[in-house]
């Protein structure tokens, strides 16, 4: 149904706006010589010999076989080197990547996160800062943003991803919506016809804290009074008490009859499951999600859909976006050089489209043309107005947590006056 989302608008990806951003392959610690390595501007060592074993630390274990391709194809063109994956589920890389990469005894080439976790490894020093290296030019200026802090740039976000509800758009065609609601009544009743046809309308894996807030970035894009909202909740500029958190907190009550049976305690493996068997007209995670949909055998088409929580008129965005998976080398790592070639490797567009296509993911590398036909089918929302992730703004994770833990808590019956100043407790705690 690819009238869905209707027509494209201009270039509109927010990626400079200022805003923060389990099997495992065990990989030993970086080994071999740096060689003659001279230093690039930034210090980084990106000249001498390519060699010895690059440890490459992430958390998408879906991705590994992909990666191993790219890996094989890497120690061709680098007979000296090699790349061994060290993965780690994302909750436990989200809570100890910091501990488990400083001083490169895992993660010559490491990945972060947007927002709290790539603030942590800048403050600690474990980043060899790419500023000055030929390989930031490969990137979408406008998407790396949340890679670089005070003008440096330590990373490079390599995923872009929508963290909006995935629709099974025949789902929706049997509901009779063939264009996306451009309100929040207008979103309720597309929840209402579903439910109609039979479908659970919205999966939300509320027992998955990884997951569970991906949906309040699209419940508060529209709803602030400013793109910054959560930095300033965190400041204490803005309260969770305030009335447009409140309004969000009793629109997360109006949702409760739409979301799955006993959806507080649903995890994400559970949720993609009723998706992907055709049960649920929307998946309350992200873009990131198609290829595990696909994976369990999905064959209906896909494309986003962001609730709108205000009137058309007042509705500032779409959805949203993020840039994350942030690629950086180890500022400790014996094999520097072998590292950053491993990551100008990845950087290059052919080498990012294969990425891109056998995991279902956006990249930010310029130039690079997707052949998965989902990719292609979300592929419009490049171009639309999106705002980037704003639950990522957050610096403190005892912070963001309570202020999502408000909509669990919602969803699970609390009143959304409770909710919010029991947040906002957690907040004043933290912050005295």
């Amino acid at each position: 149904m690819s009238s869905l989302f209707g027509r494209r608008t201009a270039l509109r990806l927010l990626g400079a706006a200022g805003l923060g951003l389990a099997a495992t392959a065990c990989a030993g610690p970086g080994s071999g010589s740096s060689g003659d390595a001279s230093a690039s501007p930034s210090g980084l060592a990106t000249s001498g010999a390519v060699e010895g074993t690059v440890s490459f630390a992430h958390w998408r274990a879906e991705d590994k076989a992909v990666l191993t391709d790219l890996i094989e194809a890497f120690a061709k063109k680098h007979p000296d080197a090699g790349v061994e994956q060290h993965i780690s589920p994302s909750a436990d890389y989200q809570s100890t990547g910091l501990r488990m990469i400083r001083g490169a005894k895992t993660g010559d080439l490491f990945t972060a996160f947007r927002g709290a976790q790539f603030d942590q490894i800048v403050k600690a020093g474990v980043y060899a800062p790419l500023t000055g290296t030929d390989v930031v030019g490969r990137y979408e200026a406008g998407l790396i943003a949340p890679g670089a802090r005070d003008g440096v740039q330590y990373g490079l976000p390599y995923q872009l991803v929508f963290n909006m509800p995935l629709a099974n758009t025949d789902a929706l065609d049997k509901a009779g919506h063939t264009s996306a609601p451009k309100d929040w009544d207008g979103f309720l009743q597309l929840l209402d016809d579903l439910k109609g046809k039979g479908f659970t309308p919205l999966a939300w894996p509320g027992g998955d804290s990884a997951n569970a807030g991906q949906l309040l970035n699209t419940m508060v894009m529209n709803n602030a009074p400013s793109d910054d909202m959560f930095t300033k909740i965190e400041s204490g500029e803005y309260r969770a008490t305030d009335d447009w958190f409140l309004t969000t907190l009793d629109q997360y009550a109006q949702l409760v009859p739409y979301f799955q049976a006993r959806s507080t305690g649903s995890s994400t493996d559970a949720v993609t499951q009723l998706f992907a068997q055709g049960r649920a007209g929307l998946l309350a995670t992200g873009s990131f999600q198609m290829a595990g949909v696909r994976a369990l055998g999905a064959e209906f088409p896909f494309d986003l859909l962001a609730p709108i929580t205000t009137t058309a008129d007042r509705a500032k965005y779409q959805g949203v976006f993020n840039t994350t998976f942030i690629l950086g080398v180890n500022s400790a790592s014996g094999v520097q050089p072998a590292a950053h070639a491993f990551l100008e490797f990845l950087s290059d567009p052919a080498h990012a489209g294969a990425y891109a296509d056998g995991t279902g993911q956006h990249v930010t590398v310029e130039g690079v043309e997707y052949g998965n036909p989902d990719l292609k089918a979300v592929s419009p929302w490049i171009t639309r107005k999106t705002l980037l992730a704003p639950r990522f703004q957050f610096l403190d994770l005892d912070i963001r947590t309570a202020v999502e833990n408000a909509a669990v808590a919602v969803v699970g019956g609390k009143k959304p006056d409770r909710a919010a100043e029991e947040a906002q407790r957690v907040i004043d705690q933290k912050r005295a």
